[in-house]
């Protein structure tokens, strides 16, 4: 199936090679992504003040807990999307379709009704400084108004990814981020319309990306298709995808929650270190892309392997992967130690939320090799349909190891804020090693929704 307005296959050629070109344009549209969520801080910081940097920072952890179940859940319909699409099935791939855009809609309007009658509660309930808490629901609010188009366009861009096709979502990815930072340095700089404005300038670029996306698709694509009347709900799709999902979904909502709570521990310490939380996480969020792309990678790699029976070529493309990601990170890793204090600069001025922030990307930019293994291992999991024991493991290495850890090492006199910033690699070191235990026990190999004969 050569065809790419069907997608791609990857159950056959070098599996190095596959997933490198696959993960290329995943990492590119990642990387568009995070320069638009720094240059987004970077004119916060600079324009409006470390308050309103603070208010966007804890904004972002608390928009991934409202919206990770439903993105975890969603991620179910993509791994059946991959493996339906490696059997040849394309009337289920189909299917998986519309049902995947039906139960986004719907999911995005309780989302964003139960966000904005929340979101006072819960950045009280992390000890958010009452002066920061007015621009935090400012933005939160303006942002859900528009999470309908933002499902959308992620939902859309899962679907191509799911069928071998990343390219295109980078292509779209790309004017959408464009848009996103034209928009900002036009609202808050020129029109000085204040934190508001940044929330309602990704809207409008995620809607003007959706909008843009559906129509060049039902044009150009004989899979990905969007129309009002085409779309039916499957229920023997529903629930597969959901008993896939649904782990997943837990999964991403305990990472989110997790975020959440790393802020409560850090909110102790004052606007200072919540700024300096803030803005090194943009950096860190950056660096961790190689890691993330190349796990997505190796999920549809392996989904479309499994659903094509060719189980035989997965643990290639693990192993590959792994040495790819591996040496990024590395290398990522001293870059971002080297250079901590020219980072954080571009955020802030103030010296002593630059100090902090540097004291953060040391500790973090040395210990990136731990969150890269763990993440390629949790990419051949998921990729396989194996979502449940993942979960439990990020249960454990989150809320068991790390959270704890955080709150009493932050505790101690003699560690302070340093304490919270070493729970991180703590927490990834449990993490590596149970989903290394799991991986070796092989039950992942069984999992999938399209059966295949062990070779």
């Amino acid at each position: 199936m050569k065809d790419l307005s069907y997608g791609k296959d990857l159950s056959y050629g070098n599996e190095g090679k596959l997933i490198f070109k696959f993960a290329v344009p995943l990492l590119l549209g990642n990387v568009f992504q995070q320069l638009y969520n720094v240059v987004d801080s970077i004119i916060v910081g600079r324009f409006i003040g470390k308050s309103a940097l603070a208010a966007v920072g804890t904004s972002a952890p608390i928009i991934f807990l409202l919206v990770s179940f439903v993105i975890g859940v969603s991620m179910g319909f993509t791994i059946i999307v991959s493996q339906y699409f490696g059997a040849k099935q394309i009337e289920n791939v189909q299917k998986a379709i519309n049902t995947l855009y039906i139960f986004m809609f719907f999911t995005s309007i309780v989302v964003t009704a139960g966000g904005i009658l929340l979101s006072e509660f819960i950045f009280r309930l992390i000890d958010l400084s009452p002066l920061i808490i007015p621009d935090a629901m400012m933005f939160l609010n303006v942002f859900l108004l528009g999470l309908v188009f933002l499902f959308g366009y992620n939902s859309t861009s899962a679907i191509l990814r799911g069928l071998g096709d990343s390219r295109t979502p980078l292509y779209f990815l790309i004017g959408s981020v464009g848009l996103n930072v034209i928009l900002d340095l036009i609202f808050v700089p020129v029109f000085h319309w204040g934190i508001w404005s940044v929330a309602f300038a990704t809207v409008l670029s995620e809607a003007i990306a959706f909008i843009v996306q559906i129509l060049y698709l039902n044009r150009y694509h004989k899979v990905v298709r969007f129309s009002f009347k085409g779309l039916k709900f499957d229920q023997e799709i529903f629930i597969k995808s959901i008993r896939i999902g649904i782990p997943t979904g837990f999964q991403q909502t305990f990472v989110a929650a997790g975020m959440v709570a790393l802020y409560w521990v850090v909110n102790q310490f004052g606007v200072d270190a919540n700024a300096a939380y803030s803005a090194a996480g943009r950096i860190d969020s950056f660096t961790a892309i190689p890691a993330m792309s190349f796990s997505i990678a190796l999920s549809t790699f392996v989904g479309q392997n499994l659903g094509a029976n060719r189980p035989d070529r997965v643990k290639s493309g693990f192993r590959a992967t792994l040495i790819t990601t591996s040496i990024i990170s590395v290398i990522i890793g001293a870059i971002t130690v080297l250079f901590r204090r020219y980072l954080m600069r571009m955020f802030t001025s103030d010296p002593v939320v630059i100090e902090i922030g540097g004291d953060y990307l040391i500790i973090i930019g040395s210990t990136y090799l731990l969150f890269s293994v763990m993440f390629v291992i949790n990419g051949v999991l998921r990729g396989a349909g194996d979502t449940l024991v993942p979960m439990f493991i990020s249960l454990i290495s989150l809320w068991l190891v790390r959270i704890p850890v955080a709150y009493f090492l932050s505790k101690n006199p003699s560690v302070g804020m340093q304490g919270i910033w070493w729970s991180i690699p703590i927490g990834w070191s449990a993490g590596v090693i149970l989903y290394y235990w799991y991986y070796r026990m092989g039950r992942w190999k069984s999992k999938g929704i399209v059966r295949y004969t062990q070779k």
